[in-house]
């Protein structure tokens, strides 16, 4: 009897053996090295959505180096997470783009706030209530008088869409005559209200507020706009206010609260969406040297 005879069993089980660790090799190879669209871990919600929305994305795909989304309107972003908003209606192709190799799409629908004709002729007519004359930087409130469920706010300052509730909050950065313009599904002309904003001191005056008291104003403000989010009031009214008119546009200013660790200004006012009962008690507002843009907000709050 030769050896292979006398050795037969055990050669089979370790030839057995040893394709069953090379397969073992080989599936543990592929899974750390060799990798393919199926494994971006990418999401990007709502899919449906209207003209001036915020669509938000994130990408946790572990093994990416360089990512890029394409929001296929133009614009482009190489951020782990983020908001988007879209200004024309239509189809849309979101792509997130992983180390220039590996792609996943996300189909969008952004349609567009039409202003359907009422119908018939005795339609409901909305007003609106609101003061006729205000000061700079105050809370103004804006209440649509109508039974409509759609709103849509211009205040007339910024030449956007303001608000979409039916009651809006907002504050002018600078005096003068302004004309609200108001649009609903109800009304088949839009609804306006003219507003004078006084400055917010009288220079005829023989005393003018100090720089400390102004500052104080736009801390102030800041704060109001803060709770409104903490309160569950409409997000992207008082998101992008503060945004557009405190932060120069910049979702990643540095937000310190009392002694918890820094995070940016998106990732906050979201998780005062989820965070209940939180009461902001004091803000401060740190500005660049040329005083236009806050660079950080310190935030002190409890519940």
């Amino acid at each position: 009897m030769n050896y292979f005879q006398k050795n037969r069993k055990n050669i089979i089980i370790g030839v057995i053996a040893t394709l069953l660790i090379a397969a073992l090799v080989a599936l543990w190879l592929q899974k750390k090295v060799i990798h393919s669209s199926s494994d971006i871990e990418g999401v990007v919600f709502p899919s449906s959505l209207y003209t001036g929305d915020t669509l938000t994305f994130q990408d946790k795909t572990p093994f990416a180096k360089f990512k890029k989304w394409d929001f296929g309107d133009g614009q482009t972003s190489e951020k782990d997470k983020g908001i988007h908003f879209y200004s024309k209606p239509g189809y849309y192709n979101v792509t997130l783009i992983i180390d220039n190799k590996y792609s996943k799409s996300f189909p969008i629908m952004v349609s567009a706030r039409g202003i359907p004709k009422p119908k018939d002729s005795a339609a409901t007519v909305t007003k609106i209530d609101a003061q006729t004359q205000a000061m700079q930087y105050e809370n103004i409130q804006f209440r649509a008088l109508s039974d409509a469920t759609q709103f849509t706010w211009r205040f007339g300052e910024t030449g956007k869409i303001d608000a979409k509730d039916k009651l809006a909050i907002y504050a002018y950065q600078k005096p003068g005559d302004y004309t609200v313009t108001l649009y609903t599904e109800k009304d088949l002309e839009p609804i306006e209200h003219h507003i004078k904003i006084l400055p917010a001191y009288n220079s005829m005056q023989d005393e003018e507020p100090t720089l400390d008291e102004l500052y104080a104003k736009k801390d102030n403000d800041f704060k109001y706009h803060l709770q409104q989010i903490a309160n569950g009031n409409s997000f992207n009214m008082h998101y992008n206010y503060l945004l557009r008119t405190y932060l120069c546009n910049n979702e990643n200013t540095i937000v310190k609260v009392s002694d918890s660790k820094i995070n940016n200004f998106y990732l906050y006012c979201a998780s005062l969406q989820f965070d209940k009962n939180i009461v902001i008690q004091t803000v401060k507002l740190n500005f660049d040297d040329g005083m236009t843009c806050v660079t950080k907000v310190d935030i002190n709050q409890s519940k």
